[in-house]
């Protein structure tokens, strides 16, 4: 849960933009969490003031999780699990 304004992605256009732009980056099975965020909220909606920090944040990540680079998926989990528990993230 964020305690920062967040701003719905229905309610604004270019928001909506941003975040279809950047989920198009990321691998298929990556579409649907597999853990629904309360509320519908989530580490991304908590950019939602800033569009184009949203797509920038998160298509940099989107881009690293390429199936034409030589990581698995196995492994691109393992990062990010090890990543998150070093930065003590709960997500």
């Amino acid at each position: 849960m964020t305690w920062i304004k967040i701003v719905p992605f229905s309610d604004d256009p270019a928001l909506a933009k941003a975040r279809e732009m950047q989920q198009q980056l990321y691998p298929p099975e990556y579409g649907n969490p597999a853990i629904p965020s309360p509320g519908g909220e989530s580490i991304v909606a908590s950019h939602s003031l800033i569009p184009d920090a949203l797509y920038h944040a998160f298509a940099a990540y989107g881009v690293l999780l390429s199936p034409d680079l030589p990581l698995s998926r196995r492994q691109h989990e393992m990062i990010a699990t090890v990543v998150s528990a070093t930065n003590r993230c709960f997500f």
